[in-house]
């Protein structure tokens, strides 16, 4: 029984060995692939490099003078 369980053992230790080189090797040959081609053109949207965008101050020093003008 003992020389069966080890069989299994190392049946499923090479599956799982496999398994886990083959995920590896995609993985590897994706980012390669995707590393090659050109990058991706911007958002035609989005604010060019330099550009000054609005945007909203929600610190806690803004808030709480805020509040204060509220009450007054």
């Amino acid at each position: 029984m003992n020389h069966y369980l080890i069989f299994v053992y190392g049946v499923c230790f090479s599956l799982i060995a496999g398994g886990a080189f083959a995920l590896m090797w995609s993985n590897i040959r994706d980012i390669n692939k995707v590393m090659s081609q050109p990058p991706k053109q911007r958002h035609p949207e989005a604010p060019a490099p330099g550009d000054e965008v609005m945007y909203v101050d929600l610190s806690r020093d803004k808030l709480e003078s805020l509040y204060k003008q509220d009450d007054d």
